[in-house]
């Protein structure tokens, strides 16, 4: 039998503290709680882990390549007929693509808990509000290549365009420059690597300068600095151009169009927050570029125009 307290004091000690009383109390106890770590994604990480994919996919396509010389596929008996084939040059880019996105669809979403257009800011909805401006921003590019072209040195003939020797081929690589390269270009140059070297540049500041690392915007992207942002358009820009270096003869006219239009591209990618709508741009300077050739040449038939 429990004996009953004899005075209220002794009484008021036994009674059972409130619940919120004892956690409010746990709390002013306990060691706060390290702040959440913010994940920026894609990162560095994620970049390498593409360029392997990336790797592998360039492997694929030299191997195919090389079965198809051997078996004499359109024609080609030659490795160095190669480089004056379309059907070649789309098909290795398409092959390329192919094999390195496949597992990248299904490994950075696993990565991210998002899709990997989610992931990549793909926000389509900004193409919907822009579509004009983006538009003529397109156009403005092709008006700057023109200039550009005036004062520059164009190599007269270059390995892209020993490859547009004929309608078949500039109708090819037509359909080709405005559906499968932009999308897949923005994807690497846009999507992963613009993004990622924000990030690193800001990451450097960061450590080196103790800022505090930016909060994530409401859909879970990361902040950027616009310093981090400027610097990382222009190496991007500068990537870009040496991946195109090959293809237009190694000349400098070509790839300071190349860096221009890349820094356009950046610049719509950061402002709009949105990888569709740089790849809307891209898209549409590649069919001005593609339909005033097609008007001046009477749809690809008269070439030496």
């Amino acid at each position: 039998m429990l004996d009953t307290p004899s005075n209220p004091a002794q009484a008021a000690a036994l009674a059972p503290i409130p619940e919120a009383t004892f956690l409010a109390a746990l709390a002013e106890t306990a060691p706060p709680l390290p702040p959440a770590r913010v994940i920026r994604i894609p990162h560095l990480g994620h970049l390498a882990l593409l360029t392997a994919l990336l790797f592998g996919g360039l492997v694929s396509a030299v191997l195919l390549i090389l079965a198809g010389v051997g078996l004499h596929l359109f024609g080609v008996s030659r490795l160095e007929d190669v480089m004056h084939s379309m059907v070649y040059a789309v098909g290795t880019m398409a092959i390329w693509y192919a094999v390195a996105f496949a597992p990248a669809a299904a490994i950075f979403p696993a990565l991210w808990g998002k899709s990997l257009f989610a992931g990549l800011q793909w926000n389509s909805s900004a193409v919907r509000r822009r579509w004009p401006v983006l538009v003529g921003t397109a156009v403005a590019c092709f008006g700057l290549a023109t200039a550009i072209r005036l004062v520059l040195h164009f190599p007269e003939h270059s390995p892209l365009e020993g490859m547009l020797s004929t309608p078949q081929a500039l109708w090819t690589m037509f359909a080709f420059a405005v559906t499968v390269a932009p999308l897949c270009e923005e994807m690497m140059f846009r999507g992963f690597l613009l993004p990622s070297l924000s990030t690193a540049f800001d990451w450097l500041g960061e450590k080196f300068a103790n800022r505090p690392v930016p909060a994530l915007l409401p859909d879970g992207h990361p902040q950027w600095s616009v310093p981090a942002m400027i610097s990382a358009s222009v190496v991007t820009s500068a990537i870009f151009a040496l991946f195109h270096f090959s293809q237009n003869g190694n000349a400098l006219g070509p790839m300071v169009v190349i860096f221009s239009v890349s820094l356009v591209l950046c610049t719509v990618r950061l402002a709009t927050r949105s990888l569709a709508a740089s790849t809307l741009t891209h898209a549409t300077y590649n069919f001005t570029l593609f339909f005033v050739m097609a008007i001046a040449t009477h749809g690809f038939q008269h070439l030496h125009k």
